[in-house]
């Protein structure tokens, strides 16, 4: 298992989210005092994920189907979960996705010349909308998720295998989902299984723990399941965590409890800016 296959139009790769668009997303992210939900905080991660990944396929000739990409959202329903594209189709290429969304205007704290930091007006491209409605059928996503992806492997077999991100602040309420996790890490391409990484949020402040290499650390049960189902990180993956600060090692798992929203646009990161150096 290399995960170390080129990454090019002709074998391209694959980014897969699972979002939790449960009732109790509408809670505050980490505590009352935050302004920001936790689906909203999530939308924002996602949406700045695929303006990234759209830039780093945007070449001279146009956009480059480097990656396909899709978001399933799990909650009073479950399915594709793009605002700007209505077609229950799950994974698209990115350059159908890249350029169909809407512009909303934000405030965004960003730091002037002289040192200060102050509120700017930024246009913020959209693709992903928060929702917050109904239970969270995690299994019933999983199964979403499979479906999806076994027939991209099957399409792909010489293609690096897919990341899919699973972001959650709640336990399944359709049943245990280690038996559906399991059957999505058995499917692979011929470079290495599908990744399948979980991302707990609360409303709760909490010390973030990232890439935890035992469940001994996690506060309880749920957190360690999602800790259990998720893969070890690849060693090509270690590295670049490293670079982004986070401590590591050849046993820390794809998971983050309490992922804070800035740990959250972290994590995300990796897997992208692991891939971009197999891009041709």
């Amino acid at each position: 298992m290399s995960y170390s296959a080129e990454i090019s139009r002709t074998n391209p790769s694959c980014f897969l989210f699972l979002i939790d668009q449960s009732g109790s997303m509408i809670e505050r992210f980490g505590g009352a005092q935050s302004s920001h939900t936790k689906a909203q905080i999530v939308a924002d991660a996602i949406n700045r994920f695929i303006d990234s990944l759209g830039v780093r396929c945007t070449k001279n000739e146009g956009i480059l189907n480097y990656f396909d990409i899709g978001v399933i959202g799990y909650g009073t329903d479950v399915g594709s979960a793009f605002t700007s594209n209505s077609s229950s189709q799950i994974l698209h290429s990115i350059g159908t996705i890249y350029p169909n969304h809407r512009m909303e205007k934000s405030i965004e704290q960003q730091m002037t010349g002289r040192g200060k930091i102050e509120d700017v007006e930024v246009n913020f491209p959209v693709w992903f909308d928060p929702k917050n409605y109904g239970g969270t059928p995690m299994c019933a996503g999983l199964r979403q998720a499979y479906n999806a992806l076994e027939e991209w492997v099957n399409k792909h077999p010489d293609s690096f295998p897919p990341t899919v991100i699973n972001i959650t602040d709640g336990a399944s309420t359709d049943g245990d989902p280690t038996n559906e996790a399991n059957n999505i890490k058995q499917l692979g391409t011929n470079d290495g299984t599908v990744l399948l990484c979980n991302v707990h949020i609360s409303d709760k402040q909490a010390t973030p723990i990232a890439f935890p290499d035992s469940e001994a650390m996690l506060p309880d049960s749920y957190a360690k399941l999602l800790f259990n189902i998720s893969v070890t990180l690849p060693e090509s993956f270690l590295g670049t965590a490293k670079n982004l600060g986070f401590a590591v090692t050849p046993n820390s798992k794809a998971f983050t409890f309490n992922a804070d929203a800035v740990k959250l646009i972290q994590f995300l990161d990796i897997g992208t800016r692991t891939q971009q150096d197999n891009m041709r």
